[in-house]
């Protein structure tokens, strides 16, 4: 049993190591002028936005950070995934 334990531990540390690759990679290139139907861009949507879309939702939901100009989910959910990654490496 403890060996498929840290199977599952070791699978869902690489999972989230794969997301915040993705995420870094969508935060710098964001700084570009990329296009929308860019596949690099698209993939790492694709892989972030099931982790940004609940936070986004209770943001808009409550009515935080409405005003301001830079996407406070993204970082909120950036740092969430970092997170629960390091609270399995600690286990």
């Amino acid at each position: 049993m403890s060996l498929f334990i840290a199977l599952l531990r070791g699978t869902v540390q690489a999972l989230l190591s794969v997301v915040q690759i993705c995420f870094l990679i969508r935060a710098l290139l964001s700084w570009f002028p990329i296009r929308e139907d860019n596949p690099i861009l698209t993939f790492t949507a694709m892989v972030t936005e099931p982790f940004i879309m609940p936070i986004r939702a209770l943001f808009d939901r409550f009515g935080w950070f409405r005003d301001v100009p830079i996407d406070i989910s993204f970082f909120v959910s950036f740092l969430l995934v970092n997170t629960v990654g390091s609270v399995l490496l600690m286990l």
